[in-house]
């Protein structure tokens, strides 16, 4: 017999997190972004993820979001002209928040709740596009399986589109805008991160929560990922952007520190 102790189900254990913090965010976000989403046309996109969705030829392709939190986003993809839209996450109180969204701006869409492991199989080589944000990359223990789970869901010839904060400023100690800017961990960290204060990002409320764990990749682990999950290099971008909400002490400091990258890997035709 084994003495061997099974790994820890990280992901089950994220999702329960994930799910608890769902009426919160809808408490802070819902009422505002159902108002904007009723204004035909409106995007929550920004300049840069509009920039590469375009130049993939977002118009007419059908597109999956893994991850896809409350919808907005693959919600304003539907809007600059995609065909099928599918959003995959692993909480149904925010599955709940995009089906409502979408149906105030008017669009036809599905919403799946399952783990992003084991997306149904119904699913796989449907899509010309999958787009993985902000978040999503650091709650995965294992990137390699992450990425070859994803790269199942494309057509031949389909891309993935990864739009993420650096690596690199996990190093920072978090703070707002003025404080210093104080190195805290080493880039090469294995040890995951638990949290137990809440998921609320937007109004940083605090609570009794259930465990979050997340991890550390490195940009080099990230890419090899993709490799691995048999896809090729087309486009790489290291940006100053920050797109979190998260190291403001970095973005005021101008030490010019990466903040953001946009990734895009195609599966062979």
């Amino acid at each position: 017999m084994s003495n061997t102790a099974p790994p820890p189900d990280y992901t089950s254990a994220n999702l329960e997190a994930w799910e608890e913090a769902a009426p919160i965010h809808w408490r802070h976000n819902q009422a505002r972004l159902l108002k904007a989403f009723s204004q035909p046309g409106f995007s929550c996109l920004d300049e840069t993820e509009t920039r590469i969705l375009k130049n993939l030829g977002i118009a007419g392709k059908d597109v999956a979001q893994v991850c896809c939190n409350n919808g907005q986003e693959l919600i304003s993809v539907k809007s600059l002209g995609a065909a099928r839209c599918v959003g995959f996450d692993g909480a149904q109180g925010f599955l709940d928040q995009a089906r409502e969204l979408a149906e105030a701006a008017g669009h036809r869409m599905e919403f799946v709740c399952c783990d992003a492991y084991d997306i149904p199989a119904e699913y796989a080589g449907a899509f010309d596009l999958v787009t993985i944000t902000i978040g999503v990359l650091g709650w995965m223990p294992d990137i390699d399986a992450f990425f070859a789970a994803v790269a199942r869901l494309l057509k031949p010839g389909g891309a993935i589109f990864v739009y993420e904060h650096h690596p690199v400023v996990v190093m920072v100690k978090p703070a707002q805008a003025g404080k210093p800017v104080e190195w805290e961990l080493s880039y090469f960290r294995k040890e995951p991160f638990v949290e137990t204060e809440g998921l609320d990002y937007y109004g940083g409320e605090t609570y009794d929560a259930k465990p979050a764990t997340s991890f550390c990749h490195r940009l080099s682990d990230i890419l090899m990922a993709t490799v691995n999950a048999g896809l090729s290099l087309e486009w790489f971008e290291e940006l100053p952007d920050h797109i979190s909400n998260t190291w403001w002490n970095v973005e005021a400091s101008d030490i010019g520190l990466p903040m953001s990258y946009t990734l895009v890997v195609r599966k062979p035709d």
